[in-house]
């Protein structure tokens, strides 16, 4: 009988290819494919559930065997699964979010025509998020971890006859095989110094010393850069904002909750490279709170609702990425677990206001919603505050424990992360100002009304998650870690002097008003990295590639490969003609033969 962690990784594949088979073969209907994918993803959770509670406190850590994929003699490509605090609270993570995204979507997406591959797409990101959670080794987080990205591909690129959504779909890929070709020259390095390629092998090689000094942070920063592409770090952020073109629920499952936090996991599962690489480990800190600071700029002008939504993820990824290079493994763990509950909260919310909206994302055309979505806004709202940490909510808790982590490590970096929970506050704060209060703007907001049940009811799940996920009676038993911070009356002050006026500068400058009265162009394009980025291609690459095909066309087909054609083929001409079959001619040259020979033997003598 399959064991329970072989259930919660295989029942999404099985579902996903069944899915798209009776969906085609036998014209099962979408609905019901959507309900069995909902069902399946239901399961994972009540089995992941079990997994936890059925845990005591003093047992060891555990690698079930589940099968060798490969065996090539000294090395083995196995795929197990390992069950620890860590993976036990990310299985519950990502099963419960992807829960509740499958149940919002039958709501959502009841209409599409696409259904059945939308729900088939997320049944196999579902399998691959599943095996990079529970991954033992290298090998199997890498084939796990590339099956997220094409997973990806896939949902964000769900509807692909628009063009900006195929671009999008695009872009996300080909930026994590970036971040992903260093992930895998990393793990090559770590194989060849310590010639095990699973996580307990690999740390018992460092504990031998067998790898050191540079090596040691070359091979660490090649395994960062897996998380920069996945976890959209600088300077591989650019593909998550483009990646809101998915469907709204793609974006509370993918880029809030699970295969964005898929390289923070990563990083903490590692983290024992992490810890003996000073030098490795000072610039993924100073990485992760680079792109906290200029994510959170970007996102104070933005317009479009689910935009906003992907800078703050960046600003807070970046905080987890700030926590591990500041050796708080656990704080960047804590706030993954709680940031999971509210953003995707904050996500499905802006869902229903697009749906209530008739497909409308920019802020500035809604306005009113308040009272035409009651549940929704009050739902919102405790989002929000918990993503701006107010006090007592789940964020508030996992913020301080990173700023606290700050504080004690490095001074820079700890005020960076105060500015960035101020500018947290503000953005999110004009978000709610202008999409909730007011008046209407536009007939589709004029005209909005409460989503249905179906879509409220996750919502509210969410909102008591958002405030209660931080406390330690959720948190210790569903968190992959908890951190009880002592109260320090620095950092409280710190964080709810941000609060007060980063969300108060907000509704003073964004009450009432019609039209954005910042227009600060650098946050509004993003600082031009698109554009940089696009530069690059053309006179870097484009122009490169032009050149080494000229190359390629003149010298290596024309003089070397075409030419050694020819002369070869010239040499045969001739022979060929010397077997001609003429008599007369093979006399000739037998005689002009003995003349050559003659002529030589002469000159030698």
């Amino acid at each position: 009988m399959p064991s329970t962690p072989a259930i919660i990784l295989f029942l999404p594949l099985a579902v996903a290819a069944f899915v798209l088979l009776a969906s085609k073969g036998f014209k099962l209907n979408a609905t019901v494919c959507a309900l069995v994918s909902t069902a399946s993803v239901a399961i994972t959770l009540v089995l992941s559930l079990a997994l936890i509670f059925g845990a005591k406190s003093d047992s060891p850590d555990e690698v079930v065997k589940l099968f060798t994929w490969a065996d090539f003699g000294s090395l083995q490509l196995e795929i197990n699964a390992t069950l620890d605090r860590l993976s036990r609270g990310m299985l519950f993570v990502v099963t419960f979010i992807g829960t509740l995204v499958h149940v919002f979507s039958l709501g959502y997406m009841k209409d599409d025509a696409g259904k059945a591959r939308y729900y088939a797409g997320l049944s196999l990101f579902m399998f691959s998020m599943t095996g990079i959670v529970l991954a033992d080794n290298f090998a199997m987080m890498f084939i796990f971890w590339e099956l997220v990205g094409v997973s990806s591909y896939i949902l964000i690129g769900h509807w692909y006859t628009k063009d900006s959504a195929a671009d999008a779909a695009k872009k996300a890929f080909l930026t994590n095989r970036i971040g992903d070709f260093g992930f895998m020259i990393g793990i090559l390095i770590l194989f060849g110094a310590t010639g095990s390629i699973t996580f307990a092998g690999v740390e018992q090689g460092l504990t031998a010393g067998v790898l050191t000094g540079g090596l040691l942070t070359a091979a660490t920063l090649c395994i960062f850069c897996g998380a920069v592409g996945k976890s959209a770090q600088f300077p591989l952020h650019v593909w998550l904002p483009d990646a809101m073109e998915g469907p709204t629920p793609v974006s509370a499952l993918i880029h809030a909750a699970t295969m964005v936090a898929a390289g923070v996991y990563m990083l903490v599962r590692v983290s024992f490279l992490i810890g003996v690489s000073e030098n490795a480990a000072t610039i993924i800190a100073y990485v992760g709170g680079f792109t906290a600071l200029i994510a959170a700029l970007m996102a104070t002008q933005q317009d479009d609702i689910k935009r906003i939504l992907a800078y703050s993820t960046l600003s807070q990824l970046g905080y987890m990425v700030m926590a591990v290079g500041l050796a708080a493994g656990e704080a960047a763990m804590f706030h993954l677990f709680t940031h999971a509950f509210f953003k995707a909260l904050l996500f499905l919310g802006s869902g229903a206001v697009i749906y209530a909206c008739h497909h409308e994302q920019d802020i500035w055309k809604m306005g009113g919603l308040k009272d035409k979505m009651k549940g929704t806004f009050a739902t919102f709202a405790i989002g929000t505050a918990a993503l701006i940490a107010v006090p007592f909510t789940s964020g508030f808790f996992s913020k301080e424990a990173i700023l606290e982590a700050a504080l004690h490590h490095d001074m820079l970096l700890f005020l960076c992360a105060a500015g960035v929970a101020l500018l947290t506050a503000f953005y999110m704060t004009r978000l709610v100002v202008v999409a909730f209060f007011g008046k209407a703007r536009t007939g589709h907001s004029d005209h909005a009304t409460e989503v249905p049940m179906i879509m409220l009811a996750p919502l509210m799940l969410l909102a008591f998650l958002s405030i209660f996920s931080g406390y330690s009676i959720i948190a210790d038993t569903l968190s992959p870690a908890a951190v009880h911070s002592e109260f320090n009356l620095a950092i409280f002050l710190t964080s709810l002097g941000a609060l007060i006026a980063g969300a108060g500068g907000a509704w003073i400058l964004y009450a009432g008003k019609d039209k954005d009265p910042l227009n600060i162009g650098i946050f509004r394009n993003k600082f031009y990295f698109d554009e940089l980025y696009s530069v690059i291609i053309k006179f870097a690459q484009d122009k490169f590639a032009m050149v080494v095909s000229a190359v390629d066309d003149l010298f290596i087909d024309s003089l070397c490969v075409n030419g050694i054609s020819r002369a070869v083929n010239g040499f045969g001409l001739l022979l060929r003609r010397l077997q001609s079959g003429n008599l007369q001619g093979y006399a000739f040259v037998f005689g002009l033969g003995i003349l050559v020979i003659l002529y030589i033997a002469l000159i030698n003598t």
